[in-house]
């Protein structure tokens, strides 16, 4: 068998192998890239809404959060409290927080929804469950190294890697080595 027949079966095998990761870590890639103008894990929707202001700060914690919670609709089971002055208090939802002061009748509202498929390519694109997806990770990137070798001796001729191949070559590694060169 003739070696570029040897590697166009190479190429061909790991590239069908690779769809799938490949899509998966580039829509992760994207995400990932743009953490400074939305967070690709979960939605996060902050409100506030108001309720009659009580001067009493020597209210007790419990007596406070139902104070709250008699004009902040909820449907929710607390998992926790925090009071963190005598007039404010935080109260623990599961994937909500309510923070409210009673002396100003302001409650901040968080709301955090997961933001599904993005949170899940992130957790394996960031290597979050290590053990053995540590070993399909590196496997990716071997193969991704194979795609890359094949992929050179796939054409031959003018098109190929003695022809402009050769130059679009130097210019992918040129490419991350100017901005080394630049940003470290």
């Amino acid at each position: 068998m003739k070696w570029r027949k040897i590697v166009r079966i190479v190429h061909r095998d790991f590239g069908y192998l690779a769809v799938g990761l490949t899509i998966i870590y580039a829509i992760s890639g994207i995400a990932v890239n743009h953490i400074d103008e939305w967070n690709s894990n979960y939605i996060i929707e902050k409100t506030e809404e108001t309720f009659p202001a009580n001067p009493d700060s020597t209210m007790q914690t419990a007596d406070m959060i139902d104070y709250v919670l008699n004009y902040i609709e909820t449907d929710d089971t607390i998992k926790n409290s925090f009071r963190s002055s005598p007039v404010t208090v935080d109260i623990f939802f599961e994937g909500k927080t309510v923070q409210a002061n009673i002396s100003t009748g302001i409650a901040r509202i968080e709301t955090v929804e997961s933001r599904r498929f993005f949170r899940e390519t992130n957790f394996l694109h960031l290597n979050v469950p290590k053990k053995t997806w540590t070993y399909v990770a590196d496997g990716f990137a071997i193969i991704l190294i194979m795609l890359a070798i094949t992929g050179i001796f796939m054409i031959k001729g003018k098109n190929g890697i003695t022809g402009r191949g050769k130059w679009l070559t130097i210019i992918g590694f040129l490419i991350p080595i100017i901005f080394i060169l630049i940003y470290f």
